[in-house]
C-alpha cells in the first residue's frame, strides 16, 4: 500500500503544557522546503526546541519538537497541519488537493478598514485577531486623527483563501468588534483597490538613518542602538566550524550561538537563498541559552563546499543572520520619536513572520501609544528589506527628553522579537 495524505504530516500533541508536541513531515523533497515549513511554524507562534532533518534529494523526513510561545497560546493544530501540507510537493490525491489553498497564484489582497476610538494597545489587539484568524498583513497604514480617533488600513491576505466569502468577512469583522468593544466605530473588509497600489511606495529613508539601520556590522559602543548592552559579549561567541573531513560527500557545518526565537528559520532561510542542500541536520536543545546545530550540506550541484572564499561568504551570511537578524532603532522625526524595525526578506519576497505582532506587543507592554504606523519595502545594494515605521505618541507613556527611555524601547522591542 502507498502512502496516504494522512501520513505526510503527523502531529502528536504534548500531553501537558510542559511537554513539546512532535511535528513529523514525510514527503518528496524540494529546494527550501525546511525554510517554508519553519516559516509556518513561526506564524503559529511555535518555538522549536529540537529537530532532525534527513533527505536523499528525492524524499525527506523532518521531525520538529515544538512548544507554544507564550505557553498559554492556543494552537489550532489541524489548521497548522493543512498549512504544512500546502508546503509539501504535491503527490496528494486530487480530492484532497482541492481542500488546500491554491499556492500557484498570487494571493488576493483585501483591505480592512477599522475606525475606532484610540486607546493603548489598540493596534496590537487588532493584529492579534488577524493572526488568530490566519490573516497575513502585507501593508498597513495607521493614522490618528486630532479628535482622538484612529483609522487603520490593513492590507491583508487570507492563508485559508476564504475572504471571498461573506461568512469569512463577516466573521472577521465580528471578531474585531468583539475585541475592540465600545471603541469600535466601524469595520469594513473588501477587495483592495487603487489604495493598495498607493501603499506600495515607501517614504524616503535618509542616508544617515539607512546607514545605521542596514549596517552589516554590530557597533561595539555600549549605547549602540543595534546591540543590547547585555548581549555584546554574547554575540562574539557565535562559532561556525567548516569540516570537509568527516563526510566523504558532504561539508559539515557545526554551529553554536545564542538561542533566539527564529534562529532555525534564519539559518534555513540562508540555505534556501544560497541554494544549499541540507542532506542531514540535527538541532540540539538549548543549553544555558545556547543552541548547537550540525548540518551536512552540499551545493546545488551535489558537491562539497571546498573553495575557501565560498566557505567564508556562507559563514559570513550565516553569522549576520544569527547575530543581527533584525534592526531596531529610534530616530527623531521633527519633535517626535520614530521607531524603525527592519528585517531582510527571502529572495522569494516573503518577510519575517509576526514582526508587527511582536513590536506592537512590546509597545503595549511598555504602555506606549502608536500615533501612526506603516510597513513597506526598502532595497539596498545586496538585498530587500521589510521596514516597519512607528511614530510614537509622546503625550502618553514616553518622555522625549529621556534618552534612557528611548534605549529602553529599543531593548524591549528587540528582546521581544528575539524571544529573550
Amino acid at each position: 500500500m502507498g502512502m496516504t495524505w494522512d501520513d505526510i504530516v503527523l502531529i502528536e500533541e504534548g500531553k501537558n503544557s510542559d511537554e513539546a508536541s512532535v511535528v513529523t513531515v514525510n514527503c518528496p523533497d524540494k529546494g527550501g522546503l525546511g525554510c517554508d515549513l519553519l516559516r509556518n511554524v513561526l506564524e503559529f507562534g511555535l518555538y522549536v526546541t529540537r529537530g532532525d532533518f534527513s533527505t536523499d534529494g528525492k524524499w525527506c523526513y523532518i521531525v520538529l519538537w515544538v512548544v507554544p510561545r507564550p505557553s498559554s497560546l492556543k494552537i489550532d493544530w489541524e489548521s497548522l497541519k493543512k498549512r504544512l501540507l500546502s508546503c509539501c510537493p504535491s503527490f496528494l490525491p486530487a480530492f484532497y488537493l482541492n481542500q488546500l489553498p491554491n499556492r500557484s497564484r498570487p494571493p488576493t489582497v483585501y483591505v480592512l478598514k477599522v475606525f475606532s476610538m484610540d486607546r493603548k494597545g489598540l493596534i496590537h489587539d487588532v493584529t492579534k485577531v488577524l493572526c488568530d484568524l490566519e490573516l497575513t498583513i502585507q501593508r498597513l497604514k495607521v493614522m490618528t486623527t486630532p479628535d482622538g480617533k484612529v483609522l487603520d488600513l490593513f492590507f491583508i491576505t487570507d492563508n485559508l483563501d476564504l475572504l471571498h466569502t461573506n461568512i469569512r468577512r463577516e466573521d472577521t469583522c465580528e471578531h474585531l468588534s468583539g475585541v475592540l468593544g465600545e471603541c469600535c466605530i466601524s469595520c469594513e473588509l473588501q477587495l483592495a483597490g487603487p489604495e493598495y497600489e498607493c501603499q506600495q511606495g515607501f517614504p524616503c529613508i535618509s542616508d544617515e538613518i539607512a546607514a545605521e539601520l542596514f549596517s552589516s556590522e554590530l557597533s561595539t559602543k555600549e549605547d549602540a542602538s543595534q546591540a543590547l548592552s547585555t548581549d555584546v559579549e554574547n554575540v562574539k561567541k557565535a562559532v561556525i566550524t567548516v569540516d570537509n573531513l568527516t563526510s566523504p560527500a558532504h561539508t559539515l557545518l557545526q554551529i553554536q550561538c545564542l538561542d533566539q526565537k527564529a534562529l532555525i528559520y534564519d539559518i534555513l532561510k540562508v540555505s534556501k537563498d544560497c541554494n544549499i542542500w541540507i542532506a542531514y541536520g540535527r538541532i540540539s536543545s538549548s543549553v544555558n541559552g545556547y543552541r548547537s546545530l550540525d548540518l551536512f550540506i552540499q551545493k546545488d550541484d551535489g558537491k562539497k563546499i571546498i573553495d575557501s572564499e565560498n566557505q567564508a561568504a556562507l559563514c559570513s551570511r550565516l553569522k549576520e543572520e544569527m547575530l543581527h537578524p533584525l534592526r531596531v532603532i529610534t530616530t527623531n522625526r521633527g519633535p517626535d520619536t520614530e521607531l524603525l524595525v527592519a528585517n531582510p526578506v527571502e529572495l522569494s519576497g516573503k518577510g519575517r513572520p509576526r514582526v508587527f505582532y511582536d513590536v506592537t506587543f512590546a509597545l503595549k507592554t511598555l504602555g506606549i501609544c502608536i500615533f501612526s504606523a506603516e510597513v513597506g519595502r526598502h532595497s539596498t545594494s545586496d538585498r530587500e528589506w521589510e521596514v516597519y515605521r512607528f511614530l510614537l505618541d509622546e503625550t502618553r507613556g514616553l518622555s522625549s527628553t529621556s534618552n534612557r527611555s528611548k534605549q529602553d524601547i529599543v531593548d524591549k522591542v528587540r528582546r521581544t522579537l528575539m524571544g529573550w
